[in-house]
């Protein structure tokens, strides 16, 4: 039944050897063209700009997918430059737009956006696309062919199970896909030629597992502090705690950060490196990152009916400040690394709850400091990278004529952690906790030495990523975490 399939490789020698009356190829757009559906983008851009676009949406799809897609993409902005195109593919259109073929955009994303993508690649004579005459999907677009051309007359280019409707009537199929299970439901008197849906395959698993980030979860690590400034790291109770603990942030994390990659589609795009990520490359799509979001949600409460209400409470509210600031802060200036500093600190408010002990006035101050100057040298570092003092950071509300007050306002608030830590250690709650406080004292030089790399390195141009990450992945941020434990052993 395979046997008159054309393999992925020749494509090339089939497309010479064919005569220059060979009849129109129609192409399919979503999950073709290009590796991702537009009707989602749309969604999701839509409702970035106005988060009642979620609601509203059920409304429309009564009415029908049509309508849904009409109003969709009327709210959203998509920069069609940016979209992840099939190399392959575009490659075989080009080489078919070269010969002279006719070559027709037949989609049922709406016709405004397929009209775009037309336009950006020069490579269709026409474009047939939903509309308010109706969704131009399956057995729609099948007789929309077919008003057109009669049965065999015509080539098609897909990739999904809905393009079946029309694969039954065409002379030539081309399918989308690295194996061939969809090519096996195709007649077996239709020849088949299958076109890569890119030149490298990576599994869904692979892809999966990097867009959960789990790099990041070193920062849940924040959530042990509690259990070590209280001395209660050998109590065992305590220590499962905030390790169901950790587990709740490490998946309420991975949820956010798969929200934002799709939240931030269109700039992750165009960035040199973030265009890589699994969601701006195409590798998984939004819906799969949908169910992403939710399953790691729906994992996280079920673990944190387990701990105290006070851990939910601040586990909620860690939640909603990190899609406040996916939305709306991440683009406000201060407010933004505010937001980051409090995201930190209530990692440490949250281990808190964990194990039920009282919340540390000193330990929450010092922490407030400390990441309000670490997330400034993360704002710094993109300022420096820009070219112009005029020019602002991508997505940020700062400009590069800011980096001289970010610089100050950070190194101010690193210096005030460092004070923070002496007036800790000269007062009463530190004599209660060490029998020796006085040899803590040696923290407040060890944190100034670590503080002040890490703004020298940032003025030097060698910070490229987050400041926690980097000390995790640094020798001589470890070699500090090491000294200042071993102080602290010593002062108990």
């Amino acid at each position: 039944m395979i046997a008159n399939r054309v393999s992925a490789g020749a494509v090339d020698k089939l497309a010479e050897a064919m005569s220059p009356l060979d009849p129109p190829l129609y192409v399919d757009l979503d999950g073709t063209v290009v590796s991702t559906d537009l009707l989602y983008e749309s969604f999701v851009s839509a409702v970035k700009a106005s988060p009642w676009v979620a609601l509203q949406s059920f409304a429309w799809l009564l009415q029908g997918r049509a309508r849904l897609k009409e109003e969709l993409a009327a709210r959203a902005s998509i920069d069609v430059s940016t979209l992840p195109y099939r190399a392959a593919v575009i490659e075989f259109l080009r080489g078919e737009r070269s010969r002279g073929r006719h070559i027709v955009l037949t989609t049922a994303s709406w016709v405004t956006l397929a009209e775009a993508v037309a336009r950006h690649l020069g490579l269709f004579d026409e474009v047939l696309a939903t509309s308010r005459d109706g969704n131009l999907k399956g057995e729609a677009k099948a007789a929309r062919i077919a008003e057109r051309s009669a049965a065999g007359c015509f080539d098609y280019l897909g990739d999904s199970a809905a393009d079946l409707h029309v694969w039954r009537h065409c002379r030539q199929a081309y399918v989308v896909e690295a194996g061939d299970r969809l090519s096996r439901r195709i007649p077996g008197d239709i020849p088949v030629t299958r076109v890569p849906p890119r030149e490298v395959e990576r599994s869904a698993r692979s892809a999966a597992v990097r867009a959960l980030r789990p790099h990041q979860w070193a920062k849940n690590l924040l959530l042990f502090v509690p259990l070590v400034t209280a001395h209660r790291l050998a109590e065992a109770a305590g220590f499962v705690s905030a390790c169901w603990a950790f587990a709740a942030f490490c998946l309420v994390a991975s949820g956010a950060y798969i929200l934002n990659d799709l939240l931030d589609l269109p700039a992750d795009r165009a960035h040199p490196s973030k265009r890589l990520r699994p969601f701006a490359s195409g590798e998984l799509g939004i819906p799969e990152g949908l169910v992403m979001v939710a399953g790691c949600l729906l994992a996280a409460v079920g673990i944190a009916t387990m701990l105290p209400p006070l851990f939910r409470a601040a586990l909620a509210t860690y939640l909603a400040l990190t899609v406040a600031y996916s939305l709306v802060l991440k683009r406000k200036s201060i407010l933004d690394v505010l937001s980051l500093a409090g995201l930190y600190t209530l990692r440490i408010v949250a281990g808190t709850f964990a194990i039920a002990a009282a919340l540390s006035f000193w330990l929450l101050a010092f922490a407030m400091f400390i990441f309000f100057s670490l997330a400034l040298v993360k704002r710094y570092a993109e300022l420096a990278a820009l070219e112009d003092e005029a020019t602002h950071a991508p997505g940020r509300g700062y400009a590069g004529r800011d980096l001289e007050v970010v610089l100050a306002i950070g190194t101010a608030s690193a210096m005030v952690s460092a004070l923070v830590l002496a007036l800790y250690i000269n007062g009463e709650t530190a004599k209660e906790l060490y029998q020796r406080p006085e040899v803590l004292w040696l923290l407040c030089p060890t944190l100034l030495y670590w503080i002040s790399r890490i703004w020298l390195l940032a003025a030097r141009g060698q910070m490229h990523e987050d400041p926690v990450l980097f000390a995790v992945r640094d020798r001589a941020s470890w070699l500090v975490a090491a000294a200042a434990l071993a102080v602290m052993m010593a002062a108990t």
